[in-house]
């Protein structure tokens, strides 16, 4: 391994391994969604002639759309991120930097042909949620801009990705530091230097995108490790990429179909007005606050799951399970109190103003927030069981409950029986427990096959 960087996630002390892997991820979350914020806050202070919380809502209730358009190839660097990480277990230098190799290449290629689909389909997308009329042209702009730059975007999540499956997250924290004090520089100087609104945010994030992109690709080539990407013999592997697929197009699938729940959700929600709107895009910004800080434990599930499964580690797989588990639920009770003990001065931040757009978002931050660390729980169990190859199980599993059961009952109770913003959000840590259930059924006995299994090869 390249010990300057790279982890042994399969020998060691376990918890104080994850808890040292964690953090700096804990901390690139939360400053990407700091930085994702800030668009929004700039943007909601801004006197350009643009009235500052249209053009808030007009950036923060996108997140949707973006979620839907990248999701699938989200998913395809979670596949590489854990055929990666099989790889690194197995101690097989050369199909590590043939996954590598092929990583990059689709995530260049992916990006190129999402530009040519989605730019003419942004309004498509917008009536897909009920976009308000008002915000509608400003929603447009921003999303036009956005997708000319998912090239970039792609690249540096695959690129971060490859990092963080041979244990490096303190060079992606640092690269991510560096272009968010870009991207807040870039925001204040169009938005109020040259009175720019939603353009000026999206071509911001953009440039911010591409340092960061730029960093990380130098950092594998530099890399003498299992994360080296060597542009002499740069090309698609044609058995590392199906392997990629295999574990990636289900969560790549899950997250699209995610978002196209949500996007029904949303438009559920935008039919109560434009205070529901404003006040789901901008409470958003808050509790994302918690779950991004909950994510970074499932991308160490992950990872430290994935290692130990290529290693034939059986304790530490399990152990894995468990330690990231209780982690994201104490990451979910902190700081979903934290966001909502000061939740005033984070919702004047974010530019709302009238009274019914601020009862709404204390509404949500009460209702999801106490309960975030379900969701938490749930997409360490999912994760968990992806990497131990059963990722098409976790898809079916997160899309029945949390796709399914949601869709169902919007169109049931939501329609007849609870119509209200208090029933929509009622349904979320409803199906985030129903899901948990579901996994730890599961995931007993894939445990049980998976140990007879390396104890029968230990004997061989």
């Amino acid at each position: 391994m390249d010990s300057k960087f790279e982890m042994d996630m399969s020998s060691g002390p376990l918890f104080k391994k994850i808890i040292i892997y964690a953090i700096p991820l804990i901390l690139t979350n939360l400053l990407q969604l700091l930085f994702q914020a800030a668009d929004v806050v700039i943007v909601g202070n801004a006197t350009n002639g643009v009235n500052p919380e249209l053009a808030a809502t007009a950036v923060s209730t996108t997140g949707t759309i973006t979620t839907l358009v990248l999701g699938l190839f989200i998913g395809l660097s979670v596949g590489a991120n854990v055929i990666l990480a099989h790889s690194i277990g197995e101690n097989n230098l050369t199909k590590a930097r043939k996954i590598v190799s092929t990583s990059i290449l689709i995530s260049i290629i992916f990006g190129v042909l999402l530009v040519c689909l989605c730019i003419p389909l942004t309004k498509s997308f917008l009536s897909l949620i009920n976009c308000n009329e008002e915000i509608l042209p400003l929603a447009t702009t921003y999303l036009q801009l956005y997708f000319a730059g998912l090239p970039i975007i792609l690249l540096y999540n695959f690129a971060s990705s490859i990092l963080r499956a041979v244990g490096d997250t303190k060079r992606p924290l640092i690269y991510l530091a560096i272009s968010g004090v870009v991207n807040v520089g870039l925001n204040a100087f169009c938005v109020f230097v040259l009175k720019l609104d939603v353009e000026g945010v999206a071509i911001a994030t953009i440039i911010s995108q591409a340092i960061a992109a730029t960093l990380s690709v130098v950092a594998l080539i530099k890399s003498n490790g299992y994360s080296k990407l060597d542009l002499k013999n740069l090309k698609i592997y044609k058995d590392e990429f199906i392997e990629i697929v295999k574990i990636g197009l289900p969560s790549g699938l899950q997250g699209c179909i995610f978002a196209i729940s949500n996007i029904f959700i949303q438009a559920d929600i935008n039919a109560f007005g434009q205070a529901a709107q404003s006040a789901n895009g901008l409470s958003s910004q808050i509790d994302g606050f918690t779950y991004n800080a909950m994510f970074a434990m499932i991308h160490t599930a992950a990872v430290f799951v994935s290692q130990n499964y290529g290693a034939l580690n059986y304790k530490r797989i399990k152990l894995s399970i468990l330690y990231c588990a209780l982690t994201t639920t104490v990451i979910g009770m902190l700081f979903a109190t934290i966001m909502y003990l000061f939740r005033t001065p984070l919702i004047t931040l974010l530019g709302a103003k009238t009274p019914e757009t601020i009862e709404i978002i204390n509404l949500r931050l009460l209702m999801l927030g106490s309960t975030y660390f379900l969701c938490g729980i749930m997409d360490v169990l999912a994760s968990s069981i992806r990497s131990l190859g059963k990722s098409l199980t976790a898809m079916v599993i997160s899309l029945f409950f949390c796709c399914g059961v949601r869709l169902l009952w919007l169109a049931t109770v939501i329609k007849y029986l609870w119509p209200s913003l208090t029933g929509i959000y009622f349904v979320y840590p409803l199906t985030w427990l129903l899901a948990i259930l579901t996994y730890i059924v599961i995931l007993i006995p894939l445990l049980k096959k998976i140990k007879t299994r390396i104890e029968n090869k230990s004997h061989l």
